[in-house]
């Protein structure tokens, strides 16, 4: 045997070993819900972005019911920007008047989802978009905020304008869908009790999804590979007392609060877990379901 068929044969022995390893966990999650959150640098980057339809696709054919919840900043505020809307933040949540929601509807609802839609029916699977507006999908509030004045350490309600946040979930749509072999997929736009549309936080909305559905997973895509500790280690597994405790020592910190919050959120909703997954990674959502080590971090009860 000569060392190129020799090497051939290794490389094949190497991907059913992989295939090997997969198989039970592909059983464990088979029928199950996966929540998956997609956006960050995973969406803007094109050969990620098919990887990615790739794994959903792959899931559905296991036997996984997979939602897909995205965001869609970026393009966005580009939209806003070529309209001539300005932006305006507070505490990383963009002010959304009313004239801007509708642009943010039209992005997000429109190019975004369609975009998302349309890549992994190339790949082979079946999907359809939608927004929390479509079949009373999610029902929201406004969201309050209040921020404290420096000058006179005075809190101070903040107006958003049309942001709010999930208040009711009716999974009806996405369960109906699921039972065809359908993969939704949702714009994280909302409606209130008056008619009126909102933005939504993407993570908010893909916690919502996943704790109103009794998910196994709720996949959290970033632009990190995880909760790191204070060395910079990724710490692999967590639990809902380990993270506050990290929270309190400064260890979770800055923009992985609100994630955190909101993977503990849902595990407290019956989420088996919630894993935050660096995006970057090509097929994280499968190193994570599939092997032994995952490729996040999980946070569970």
């Amino acid at each position: 045997m000569d060392d190129e068929t020799k090497k051939r044969q290794e490389d094949w022995l190497a991907r059913a070993d992989i295939l090997t390893e997969a198989l039970p966990y592909m059983r464990r999650h088979a029928g199950k819900t996966v929540v998956v959150k997609y956006g960050g640098h995973a969406m803007g980057d094109n050969a990620l972005a098919a990887a990615f339809a790739r794994d959903i696709v792959l899931m559905r054919q296991v036997g996984i019911n997979v939602i897909v919840a995205h965001g869609g900043g970026p393009q966005v505020g580009a939209m806003l920007d070529r309209v001539g809307v300005e932006s305006e933040f507070v505490d990383g949540l963009r002010v959304t008047t009313a004239e801007a929601v509708e642009v943010v509807e039209m992005v997000l609802s429109g190019q975004v989802n369609k975009s998302i839609v349309a890549q992994i029916t190339s790949e082979g699977g079946r999907a359809v978009g939608l927004s929390g507006k479509d079949g009373g999908l999610v029902r929201v509030k406004k969201l309050a905020r209040t921020k404290r004045d420096p000058d006179s350490n005075i809190e101070k309600v903040v107006d958003l304008g049309f942001v709010g946040e999930p208040e009711q979930i009716d999974p009806y749509i996405l369960e109906a869908m699921s039972d065809k072999g359908i993969i939704p997929v949702v714009a994280p736009i909302g409606w209130d009790a008056e008619g009126n549309t909102y933005n939504i936080n993407a993570d908010n909305v893909a916690g919502a999804l996943a704790g109103a559905l009794n998910a196994s997973r709720l996949l959290m895509l970033t632009d990190v590979s995880g909760v790191l500790d204070k060395s910079g280690t990724l710490m692999p597994d967590l639990t809902v007392a380990q993270c506050r405790d990290l929270q309190e020592d400064g260890t979770i910190s800055g923009g992985m609060i609100p994630k955190v919050e909101t993977c503990i959120d849902a595990v407290n909703q019956g989420v088996e877990g919630a894993v935050i997954i660096d995006g970057r990674v090509p097929h994280g959502v499968l190193l994570e379901l599939f092997t032994e080590h995952g490729s996040g971090t999980l946070i569970r009860r």
